[in-house]
């Protein structure tokens, strides 16, 4: 046997710190999300994306003309390599959004002009300019695959507005806008989530930047993880569809023993600070559009999820009805959430390279006793 010492983990490795890092702070018994020491609220309510990617980026808010000039070079690394958009066009129609997200990104390495390169500037390149593209992918295929065109980028607009428009065909409203804007501020990073544990673990095989960022796009997939809110909206689309009221559709869910998406969380113990704005969001939009069911639904849910199970909604819950009241297809949702978490993957990945040491940890065996005689074939 190893004289190695180990850590006996708990299972899903709950608890247990796996790295140093500066980007995320989590109070999960107060309910504080907070970027690089600011609050999730301030940003929320005073910041905005690029802003918040320069944040996690280089570490502090950025002064009038680095955050024009982050602005600048978003808006020049808005474009795809004519074979990144053949290769969208000629995936499958039955394909998920996410799995030619993976493969698109993956393929962005090959035409990336610092692709040889893994150092602290070159990776911060790369960040600016995956972030810009995988909007771009985002926004590309789904026009694709429904036979419409594909809408180039306007440089004048923000990088919310910028996705909106080349989603939908047409600029956005402002409060359209400002509503996607706070979603991707809420959903830019989140400490050692799996995604970015994925990221982090590729990145220290000393790996190159797009290949972390398909391990992350990888683990975000998941319904455990990205794809919650899906969840979410297939159940409130079951409830509109069938005309039943949402407390009694949950309680049928309950009584056969199945989980509702969207509620509780591993590190909050009190209500999610991302949910207390989405919530609002989502109200908000579903007045400005005319069509408040959505809202609604979801409001009746989670009065009697939080009464009868004692949980609060997290950032998936209201995700799903602001992301479909701003005419984003629900197969898209966890693409969107992608658009906005490429902030913090990459902000890790950087950390990560620039004091880097292979992640490698043990496993707590608990097969066979050691050592097992071999049994010969004509004895077994």
């Amino acid at each position: 046997m190893s004289s190695l010492t180990t850590t006996h983990a708990p299972k899903g490795l709950e608890g247990v710190v796996a790295t140093t890092s500066g980007i995320c702070y989590i109070d999960g018994e107060q309910g504080v999300l907070a970027y690089r020491g600011i609050d999730i609220h301030d940003l929320a309510d005073h910041s905005n994306f690029e802003e918040t990617c320069y944040l996690l980026w280089f570490g502090r808010l950025p002064k009038r003309n680095e955050l024009r000039e982050l602005r600048e070079r978003m808006a020049e690394e808005r474009k795809l390599d004519n074979s990144i958009l053949n290769l969208l066009r000629v995936a499958p129609k039955h394909a998920l959004p996410m799995d030619v997200l993976r493969t698109a990104v993956s393929a962005l390495s090959f035409y990336d002009p610092e692709f040889q390169k893994n150092d602290h500037e070159a990776n911060v390149h790369k960040a600016i300019r995956l972030t810009s593209q995988i909007a771009m992918i985002v926004a590309a295929y789904d026009r694709i695959r429904k036979g419409k065109e594909v809408v180039e980028p306007d440089r004048t607009l923000s990088h919310a507005a910028n996705f909106l428009l080349m989603l939908n065909g047409t600029a956005p409203s402002h409060t359209a806008e400002r509503a996607l804007d706070i979603a991707l501020i809420l959903h830019a990073d989140h400490e050692l989530n799996a995604s970015t544990f994925a990221a982090r673990v590729t990145a220290a095989t000393l790996s190159d930047m797009h290949s972390a960022i398909t391990s992350a796009i990888g683990a975000l997939k998941g319904p455990l993880h990205g794809g919650a809110n899906e969840a979410v909206f297939h159940i409130l689309m079951a409830i509109d569809r069938d005309g039943v009221d949402p407390v009694e559709y949950i309680k049928g869910m309950l009584a056969q023993k199945k989980k509702v998406p969207g509620f509780g969380h591993r590190v909050y113990h009190t209500e999610d600070p991302r949910a207390t704005h989405l919530r609002k969001m989502s109200q908000d939009l579903g007045n400005s559009s005319g069509e408040t069911k959505w809202f609604d639904f979801s409001n009746k849910i989670e009065g009697f999820v939080k009464g009868e199970k004692k949980l609060n909604a997290n950032v998936d819950f209201y995700s799903a009805s602001t992301y479909h009241t701003l005419g984003i297809d629900v197969d898209l949702f966890t693409p969107v959430f992608a658009v906005s978490r490429i902030s913090g993957w990459t902000a890790h990945v950087i950390e990560q390279l620039d004091d880097n040491r292979l992640i490698r940890p043990r496993a707590d065996y608990v097969g066979p006793i050691y050592p097992s005689k071999y049994v010969p074939m004509e004895k077994r």
